[in-house]
């Protein structure tokens, strides 16, 4: 693993960790000063670390916001994270594309997808996961 590869995924995981205070303002040391962040499912963008910072302290939660890391993997420059999130209430998983440049996020694009039921009976050929 070289430097770099070393340092998007420490960079990744850091930044988690903070997102794990629930002091969201405190993440901002781990973003760009450019930082963008695109939800492509709901055709969203935030600009800018401070944005960022307080979208996530303004979002409704019924308790404390828990990450819990699933996977990172990285590159030279990138990593990408699997993380389930709860509020003891709702329940989510991210998957999160990470750029980072210098230190910094620099960019985030990331997918949140929703569990659902088997289309049809296929028990034939799959077993359920938990």
């Amino acid at each position: 693993m070289t430097q770099s590869t070393e340092n998007a995924v420490l960079v990744v995981q850091k930044f988690w960790r903070l997102m794990a205070t629930n002091d969201f303002h405190s993440v901002a040391v781990v973003l760009a000063d450019d930082f963008m962040l695109e939800w492509p499912q709901s055709n969203e963008r935030i600009r800018g670390a401070d944005n960022f910072c307080r979208f996530n302290a303004a979002y409704p939660a019924q308790g404390r916001w828990v990450f819990t890391i699933n996977r990172i993997v990285g590159n030279e420059r990138d990593a990408v994270s699997d993380v389930s999130i709860t509020d003891s209430v709702l329940q989510a998983r991210a998957i999160s594309f990470f750029t980072v440049e210098r230190g910094k996020i620099s960019r985030v694009v990331e997918y949140w997808p929703e569990s659902y039921e088997p289309p049809f009976d296929r028990t034939e050929w799959v077993e359920r996961i938990g």
